[in-house]
Order: C-alpha cells, then sequence, then structure tokens
C-alpha cells in the first residue's frame, strides 16, 4: 500500500542529514533563560508598509486601466465663470457702435475685442494700444472722444468700443459692395471679420474668407455665443412689426423651377447653397420691386448677369434687400428710388445660367433666407 505520508523535500533532508553528520559545536551556548529574545516586527512594518504597498498597487492599476482621472491626476481646474472678461454696461455702447450696421452686432463686436486683448488694456506691445489693439495711425482714422470726457485714446474703453465699431462697419460695406457685384462670395460677417485680419484686397483676390484669416474668423466667432447670451439679458425693444410676407411678388405668375436651399449647381456642378430662388418665366416678361426702397446695384456680373440690387430700409431692427438677377435688360439705375409694383428689369438668361428665368434673393441683416415667407402671394 502506499503512504500517505508526503515525503520529505530534498532541502530538508539534506539539511537534517548535514545536521546529523557534523559534530556539535564546542562553543557553549547560554541557558533558555538567558537567551536574547528575538524582537517582532514594529508598527512601520504592521501598518504603514501595508498602506504604502495597497497605495501603489491601487495606483499602478488605475494608471494602466485609465481609472485616474486627468481632473484629479493634475489638479481640478478652477470654476468657469460667465463672461468674465467684460462688464454689461459696455453694453448699450456695443450697441451704439454697432447701431449703423447690420452686418457687425454687437456680440460679433465684443467677441473680437475678446480676441484681441481678452478686454485688457494690458500689452506687451509698443506699437498696438488698449482693448482694440489700435495702432497709431489707426487711432487717428478712427478714434473719437465718444463719451465726450475731453480726451481720445485707445486706453478708454468706450472710445475704443466706438472706434472699433466705426472701423468694422466701414470695412462692412466695402466686402458687401464687393460681394453684390459677385466678386466674393461667402457670409458677410465672416468676410468682414477677414478683412480685418488680412485686408479688403486679400479677400477681393482670394475671392472668399482666405486661408490666412480663417483662423482669426473662427476663434471671434467660437467666441461670440457667450455675448450674444449677454446682450440678450438687456434686449431692445424693435417695434414688434411682422416681418413676413411684405414684399409683392417680382414677377406676375410664381412659378419655382429651383427653391432654395442645397442644391448641386446645373452648370458647374458644385453642390452649395441656392441663395434664392428660380422663377420660371419667358425672356422679356417683366420683372418689378417687390418693396419700395432705393437701388443700390444694377450692373453686369459674372455669375448673377444683369443684377439689380434694391435697399429696402430696416425692418424689426434689421435691414431688408431684395436681389434679381439674370436680367436680359435693365430699366433701373443706382440710387433711384422705387415702389413695389414699378419695373427693374427684363427676364433674361445672362450670367450663369442654363435658361431664362428670375433668380429672386431676400438678404435680412446680410444672411440669405428663404424668398418664399416673405412673399404675400396677393400681390
Amino acid at each position: 500500500m502506499s503512504s500517505n505520508i508526503p515525503p520529505t523535500p530534498p532541502a530538508v533532508r539534506d539539511g537534517a542529514e548535514r545536521a546529523a553528520a557534523e559534530p556539535a559545536s564546542s562553543t557553549p551556548q547560554p541557558p533558555n533563560g538567558d537567551r536574547p529574545r528575538r524582537r517582532g516586527p514594529g508598527p512601520f512594518l504592521l501598518i504603514v508598509a501595508p498602506a504604502l504597498l495597497a497605495l501603489v498597487g491601487v495606483s499602478g492599476y488605475l494608471a494602466l486601466t485609465g481609472g485616474l482621472s486627468p481632473a484629479l491626476s493634475q489638479g481640478a481646474d478652477p470654476a468657469p465663470t460667465d463672461i468674465s472678461n467684460v462688464d454689461a454696461s459696455y453694453v448699450p455702447w456695443l450697441r451704439k457702435a454697432t447701431a449703423d450696421c447690420a452686418v457687425v452686432t454687437p456680440a460679433v463686436l465684443a467677441a473680437q475685442i475678446d480676441q484681441l486683448s481678452g478686454w485688457s488694456d494690458d500689452t506687451a506691445s509698443l506699437s498696438q494700444q488698449g482693448i482694440a489693439r489700435f495702432t497709431d495711425a489707426q487711432w487717428r482714422k478712427w478714434g473719437r472722444d465718444a463719451d465726450g470726457n475731453g480726451r481720445s485714446s485707445p486706453h478708454d474703453q468706450v472710445d475704443a468700443i466706438m472706434a472699433l465699431g466705426r472701423q468694422d462697419c466701414s470695412l462692412a460695406k466695402k466686402v458687401t459692395a464687393l460681394r453684390t457685384e459677385g466678386t466674393i462670395n461667402g457670409d458677410l460677417t465672416d468676410l468682414t471679420l477677414a478683412a480685418y485680419a488680412v485686408g479688403t484686397d486679400a479677400v477681393a483676390k482670394a475671392g472668399r474668407v482666405s486661408g490666412s484669416a480663417l483662423t482669426f474668423v473662427d476663434a471671434v466667432k467660437g467666441r461670440r455665443p457667450q455675448y450674444d447670451a449677454l446682450v440678450r439679458r438687456t434686449p431692445e425693444d424693435t417695434g414688434g412689426q411682422n416681418a413676413s410676407a411684405l414684399l409683392s411678388p417680382p414677377v406676375t405668375t410664381l412659378t419655382i423651377t429651383s427653391p432654395f436651399g442645397s442644391r448641386k449647381h446645373p452648370l458647374t456642378g458644385v453642390t452649395k447653397l441656392h441663395t434664392g430662388v428660380d422663377f420660371g418665366a419667358p425672356k422679356g416678361a417683366q420683372v418689378s420691386a417687390a418693396r419700395e426702397g432705393r437701388v443700390e446695384f444694377a450692373g453686369m456680373t459674372t455669375a448673377y448677369g444683369l443684377r439689380v440690387v434694391i435697399d429696402h430700409g430696416t425692418i424689426e431692427g434689421k435691414r431688408l434687400e431684395t436681389t434679381y438677377s439674370h436680367l436680359s435688360a435693365l430699366q433701373v439705375t443706382v440710387g433711384q428710388s422705387v415702389t413695389a409694383g414699378s419695373p427693374v428689369g427684363l427676364v433674361g438668361s445672362t450670367g450663369l445660367s442654363t435658361g431664362p428665368h428670375l433668380h429672386f434673393e431676400v438678404l435680412l441683416d446680410g444672411q440669405y433666407t428663404d424668398p418664399v415667407p416673405w412673399l404675400n402671394s396677393t400681390g
């Protein structure tokens, strides 16, 4: 029968055999009571060491598994503040600085200043001063004593806000004219910011927001929402007028051949926003002004062919414009006043066009909008 007793390990056997074979030590051993006591583990080994080992183990595990939050490992960030860079008392001045410029809103102007300086007057630059970072030459051109305190200075926040508003609104007029002529394309606010960053000539050469200006434009747009919220806290009365169905039909029959919205251009093959509505009509059909206003542009463009742009003033505080393109003939001149229904031109197929039709646009504060809701079908 096999034995259930486990064999003695070789190391133990060898040690026991060596002990039996070796003679006893000649050195006398003290009695049991006089032998030195072996000290046990101290408090450090019993308490602190296990805790340290546990901490190291947990930290290593979390580091390997990604369980250690970066916020905890690097320290918590300070609590975010709500628009801490600007005092709300500047909002009326932001409104005033952009009152005559529909393209640049108070929030856009505030976001631009934030991007330029963080609303801080401090700068290490010797050539750029104040929250709007004006050079001496720029300040001589745009600076005024806006708050009537007896001095005009780029270090006066109100003066700087108003001066930057004047500069931006001047740029907005230039890019609006270029877009009206068909020289450039894009959002007017983006184009204005791009002109500020790199100059109007560079924008005109690129035909759009140039790559060198894109970073600045995107940065300002990224800061805009917080200032939109700030401006909304003190809303102004806009009169409450209903800005819909206020326009008369520009042609007798409103047969839509291409609606407002994204589409593939029939000639270029490029898919992009169709900025207006195409109304099918025979060549030579009468095109009429949709509302009283002043002719802002009347002439030939590359893409739109013969084109008329009419400024109708403001609706609920926002600038309203209509455009009439691909005409075969013009019946108005720049600066001429028109009334609703008065002739502006004849239907044609000039410019990038596949056949006779009227390309009709409605712009509110420089932004393209669907013309159909604006049209009063009864005339």
